[in-house]
């Protein structure tokens, strides 16, 4: 959240009470945090009170949690629910046949497409001017980070669990491009596009920043191998770079902090200069070859 409210991003006037509105969806949860009166909530998710999922996780501690069932719906009769495209599909049904207005977003595949469901679920929930303030200083914010891609550009990988890359045409590949670097997916070193990569395939094509997604506290096999010691070696400062998975989870003006980060992941890269390849860094990528090799002519 930093840098947002000094933005005048997140500063919320008073206002009278209005349509009773819920959210069954994380990333709603936090549109509607920041769009609606708390009193007007009758309830959000549980998953927005989790700090780890949720960049307003505080502010949900102020509004009631509503299970996203058809049951739990009914009792609540809000005016206004919203929700994801693909989630609580049985809760979203009971709430049309009660009358109830209801709103679904898509997942946000770039920040333009944050703009547009900001106004959208403003209007919905009856804050079409806050929504047009929000959404009027995001694209502000947004006319200072053209989105554009030089071949000489650093090459970043978003790893996640399991050994997914996030592809093109996904928020994160939007955030990586205002960034001012291209996304490993899209390079002939990955051949893939959103898919799962071994981690020595990953190893050998060796791009220039590791962006780790920071999923929070616990423990699994699919999270263990971002751990790797090998990949800690491969990928030592400043050829890593963690983003806090809450910042583009959900497309939300906050995610403009990840683009801060990667951009002085960006900064701190040109700072470094091209480095040595060692051994101890793994195998040489084809661009790493040729410019070693143009170094010792």
């Amino acid at each position: 959240m930093r840098g947002l409210v000094g933005a005048g991003l997140l500063v919320c006037p008073a206002w009278a009470g209005g349509l009773r509105v819920a959210s069954l969806n994380l990333c709603t949860d936090q549109l509607a945090l920041m769009l609606v009166n708390p009193a007007d909530i009758v309830g959000l998710s549980p998953l927005a009170r989790d700090c780890t999922e949720s960049v307003l996780c505080v502010q949900a501690r102020s509004v009631p949690v509503l299970r996203p069932t058809a049951e739990a719906v009914l009792t609540a009769r809000p005016d206004v629910v919203l929700a994801g495209d693909y989630t609580a599909r049985l809760a979203v049904m009971a709430a049309r046949q009660t009358g109830a207005v209801v709103v679904t977003t898509a997942p946000a595949r770039s920040l333009e497409d944050v703009v547009e469901q900001i106004r959208r679920v403003g209007r919905a929930v009856g804050q079409p001017e806050r929504a047009e303030n929000l959404a009027h200083a995001l694209e502000m914010r947004l006319a200072a980070l053209p989105r554009t891609r030089k071949t000489s550009s650093p090459v970043a990988a978003v790893y996640e669990a399991n050994g997914f890359v996030v592809g093109e045409d996904s928020l994160a590949d939007d955030v990586l491009a205002r960034a001012g670097l291209r996304n490993f997916s899209a390079t002939a070193e990955a051949g893939c596009c959103h898919a799962r990569l071994p981690l020595e395939r990953l190893l050998l094509a060796h791009p220039d920043l590791l962006v780790r997604d920071v999923s929070g506290p616990g423990y699994s096999l699919a999270q263990a191998m971002l751990d790797s010691p090998v990949l800690a070696r491969a990928f030592p400062p400043p050829h890593v770079v963690a983003v806090p998975a809450q910042l583009w989870l959900c497309g939300l003006p906050q995610t403009l902090d990840a683009v801060t980060i990667l951009q002085n992941a960006r900064e701190q890269l040109a700072k470094a200069g091209e480095p040595q390849p060692s051994d101890a860094q793994g195998p040489m990528s084809p661009r790493q070859e040729h410019t070693t090799m143009e170094k010792t002519r």
